[in-house]
This record gives C-alpha cells, sequence and structure tokens, in this order.
C-alpha cells in the first residue's frame, strides 16, 4: 500500500484528463494520471481529425494525444497504466484502488470517458476507426462528401447524426429496428422528410463488408419481419445507438443520472458531492461529446482543483 498522499490524481488520459495534466503540472502539483485500458482515449482510434482548433490541415488523433501527452510530461505530470477498480471517498486523504495497490490522493479528476455502443456485427470491429465505421458525424462527416452511408439508430441522436451527414453526402441510410422512430416529434419530422434520407424501417445490421479490403464497401441489412436481406451501396457507416458512460467503479459513490452519467453539482461543470473530486469530458458530458469540449472541461477541473488545494493548505 503507497503511504504517500498525491496532491492531485487523474482518472484517464483522453483529451479531458490530458487537458487536466497539462494544467496540473505547471501549476507544480505532479499529478498522477491512471491511463486505464485505453491510454489517449478514444481519439486515439481517429486518423484525422479537422475540428481542433489550431491545426488548418486536421491533425491524426493519436499524434494529437501523444503530443498532450508529451506536454503534460514535459512539465513533470506522471503516468500509470493502472485500472481504478472501486474508490473510497468517506474520508481524507481519498482512496483509489487499483488490481495492484491502493493510491491515496489530495484531490481527484474523473475523466474515463464513454464508450459507444456497438451493434457488434461481422466487420465492425474490423473496420472501425478511419476505415469507414464510426460513431461521430461531427468528426468525420466531412470525409464523406458525395458518397452514400448509413446510419444505425432510431433516437434523437441517430436523427441528429443523419441531418448532419446530409451536409456531404449525397444519400443517407437511416436503418432502424422498427417501423417508428424513438426520437422527439421535430426530430422525426425533419428526418423523415428530409430528400437525402431514405428510411430503411424494420431492419437491422447484418454485416458491414469490405474487410477484406480494408475499407467499408456496404452495409447488409436484414428485415426483422419479413428476413429478406440488402445491401446498402454505401462507403461509410455511422453506429449511432448510445453510448456508455465509463463511470462503474464510482457510481455508488457519486451522483450519476439514468444513464450512468456523472450529475455535476449545481452551479458547475466539473464539482461532485464531494469536495476535492471533480468530472470532466464524455463521463459527464452526453450532449456535445467532443474532443474540444472535454478539453475544456479539463481546464476547468484542474483550475478547480488547484483552488481546492490552494484554500486547504495542500
Amino acid at each position: 500500500m503507497s503511504s504517500s498522499v498525491e496532491n492531485v490524481v487523474i482518472i484517464g488520459t483522453g483529451c479531458a484528463g490530458s487537458t487536466a495534466a497539462v494544467y496540473t503540472a505547471r501549476a507544480n502539483l505532479a499529478p498522477l494520471l491512471l491511463e486505464g485500458t485505453m491510454p489517449g482515449g478514444q481519439l486515439t482510434t481517429t486518423s484525422e481529425v479537422e475540428n481542433f482548433p489550431g491545426f488548418p490541415e486536421g491533425v491524426d488523433g493519436f499524434q494529437l494525444m501523444d503530443n498532450l501527452r508529451k506536454q503534460a510530461a514535459k512539465f513533470g505530470a506522471r503516468f500509470e497504466q493502472a485500472r481504478v477498480e472501486s474508490v473510497d471517498f468517506s474520508a481524507r486523504p481519498l482512496k483509489l484502488r487499483t488490481p495492484d495497490r491502493e493510491i491515496l490522493a489530495k484531490t481527484v479528476i474523473i475523466a474515463t470517458g464513454a464508450s459507444p455502443r456497438m451493434t457488434g456485427v461481422t466487420g465492425e470491429k474490423e473496420l472501425y476507426g478511419g476505415k469507414g465505421v464510426t460513431t461521430c458525424a461531427t468528426c468525420d462527416g466531412a470525409f464523406y462528401r458525395n458518397l452514400e452511408v448509413a446510419v444505425i439508430g432510431g433516437g434523437d441522436s441517430a436523427c441528429e447524426e443523419a441531418l448532419f451527414l446530409t451536409r456531404f453526402a449525397s444519400k443517407v441510410y437511416l436503418v432502424h429496428r422498427r417501423d417508428t422512430l424513438r426520437a422527439s416529434k421535430i426530430m422525426v419530422e425533419r428526418t423523415t422528410t428530409h430528400p437525402k434520407i431514405q428510411m430503411v424501417w424494420d431492419s437491422v445490421p447484418v454485416e458491414v463488408q469490405g474487410v477484406a479490403t480494408g475499407a467499408v464497401g456496404g452495409l447488409k441489412v436484414r428485415n426483422v419481419k419479413t428476413g429478406a436481406q440488402q445491401v446498402l451501396p454505401v462507403k461509410g457507416v455511422f453506429v449511432a445507438i448510445g453510448h456508455v458512460p465509463n463511470t462503474q467503479p464510482f457510481a455508488q459513490v457519486l451522483d450519476v443520472d439514468e444513464n450512468g452519467y456523472f450529475k455535476p453539482a449545481p452551479g458547475s461543470q466539473v464539482k461532485t458531492k464531494v469536495p476535492g473530486v471533480y468530472v470532466a469530458g464524455d463521463c459527464a458530458d452526453h450532449v456535445y461529446r467532443q474532443a474540444i469540449t472535454a478539453a475544456g472541461m479539463g481546464c476547468q477541473a484542474a483550475i478547480e482543483a488547484e483552488r481546492w488545494l490552494a484554500e486547504h493548505g495542500a
């Protein structure tokens, strides 16, 4: 068991966690970052990021996160490839338990992100990340100018993705397992009447084609009522069936909503009901889910942690 107490422990090294590390490291707090199972977060699976400010030619997702890591390390941040299994925030110092040890901390920033729900069909995993299967139209839509794409889902997020893609794609198939959408009335109206969107009702994906070539070449779907199958001639497949926030180890200690996202304390985006514990990024944000908004929340959490430590003589 570790006897030393860390000033700041940051859980997660995506945009939120890495930005928090830059700020807290520059404040001479020597933050410890726990990388979990995906160092660098979801952005490391994105081949090109075109909407992060300051990169007019775009930037490789892995490179962006590697740059953030190096920037944080330059100022004294430390990294450990550990996964938090449980926490005890009932007393101070705060306790974080990994499979190997217990870590004591004065402040904690949780930036564990969210994992997109996937369909699990053949070809999806192999073609995810720069090969045609994605979970973010805002991130990747511009790569599909004048091409046909498919969106899988039936809620507001699926409708938003489909509508956004009409700015670029020549045609958008919206594949939904039922014959009515679950989205809000106004989103249903906009989606079903859009000339570029073709509804594919009562259908589920069966296979993402193109594994042999390394790029999406079509989406095979099956009608759940008739059993008939067809191949949609798409070059991009956008999975929009929701996200799962990575909040499980903390859900018994901190407030989460019905979908598992952290609920910040009133009047703040990043404070929690436990003083000195903050949240940032996609684990607390189910609305925007962008790299830049995650980075902004990481900055807020870092500044709050700095202030808490200063006020409490740490």
